[in-house]
């Protein structure tokens, strides 16, 4: 079993590895878009499972706010130069 979780966690490296690789590669703009996306559906599920519905409509609007950037950075016609 422990050189299995030895295997596993190798894996695990090796992936967050490569993930800050591309990282590194990708433009300020779109990392930042995509992190808010990412933290503000984050706040929305924990709200929910708090029973707090009002601090979601706040998180709604700043996530179709950073959606919207996201998709103008990466979309099918993105604005980025």
């Amino acid at each position: 079993m422990n050189i299995a979780l030895w295997i596993i966690a190798g894996l695990l490296a090796a992936t967050f590895l490569a993930s800050g690789a591309v990282k590194l590669i990708q433009p300020k703009e779109k990392l930042a878009a995509v992190g808010l996306v990412v933290l503000m559906v984050g706040a929305i599920i924990t709200h929910l499972r708090r029973h707090e519905a009002q601090a979601i409509v706040v998180n709604l609007a700043i996530l179709a706010l950073a959606v919207l950037v996201a998709w103008g950075r990466f979309g099918p016609q993105s604005f980025s130069g």
